[in-house]
């Protein structure tokens, strides 16, 4: 816990003087909050006030429990560059002290529009997120806003701030391109990226494939729920088998799963 609250401490306070409250406190406040399912600022005002023992326990709250406004003002004036690397920090100490290694597993990238995050009058351009998650420990291991709305460009910028040797990196069809690719083999990565019709090329060549091949060996799943049966079937043509492909970096297999609900 000395360690966490070392690397809170490393944040510039932007409030006055005056302030009451220790900001090093707040961010962790909130932070405890916001991982035990808070939203909003009162909802972190409520969980600190009904957790204010066990809390007083790891900080001091010598001025009590703070209010919803306090939280507001102090998430309006911090500069959220700071905020992002000094959690990012955190993430990397929480790591550690959980005897956690880099990722060796699954890392999915992912894109997200911040919901109600917009400026106002900008309501068609919603703040966008891009955030790596660690399938086998269930951890954000981090994320970055997409300026102007650019996905892909803050996914690859974010890939080459990640160590990824030895993991499988998983994205939509919005990633499934070639310096993508390039810059997960550049991080000694694995890959499997969704392809859909965006991907012209490729995706004509993939369905060629499949159609020259005929019958193939599959994996079927079958879910019965919810008044309905949904049946998938996986199958996969290694680069050995595939014929008339563009150009694609460290392009190993095409999978294709086909799926039918009734």
């Amino acid at each position: 816990m000395p360690l966490i609250m070392s690397i809170l401490r490393e944040v510039r306070d932007p409030r006055d003087i005056n302030a009451r409250h220790n900001l090093a406190e707040l961010l962790f406040l909130a932070l405890a909050a916001t991982l035990c399912g808070a939203k909003s600022c009162v909802d972190i005002a409520e969980f600190v006030e009904g957790r204010e023992d066990e809390l007083k326990e790891i900080v001091d709250l010598k001025h009590g429990c703070p209010s919803h406004d306090t939280f507001s003002r102090v998430f309006r004036l911090l500069d959220p560059q700071e905020l992002s690397s000094v959690l990012s920090a955190f993430m990397s100490a929480l790591r550690r002290e959980l005897g956690l290694g880099s990722p060796r597993g699954v890392v999915a990238i992912d894109g997200k529009a911040l919901r109600r995050g917009y400026e106002k009058g900008r309501a068609f351009m919603p703040p966008l997120m891009v955030s790596a998650w660690d399938a086998e420990t269930r951890l954000a291991i981090a994320a970055t806003r997409a300026l102007g709305s650019d996905e892909v460009g803050a996914t690859l910028a974010l890939l080459k701030s990640l160590d990824l040797k030895g993991c499988t990196v998983t994205a939509d069809a919005l990633h499934c391109r070639p310096d993508t690719a390039e810059a997960l083999i550049a991080q000694k990565a694995h890959y499997a990226l969704g392809l859909k019709a965006n991907r012209g090329r490729l995706f004509a060549a993939a369905e060629k494939n499949f159609a020259a091949a005929g019958e193939i060996a599959c994996f079927e799943t079958r879910d019965t729920a919810h008044g309905r049966t949904e049946v998938r079937r996986a199958s996969i043509l290694p680069l050995a088998k595939l014929k008339d492909l563009p150009v694609f970096p460290g392009l190993k297999a095409i999978g294709r799963i086909e799926a039918l609900r009734t």
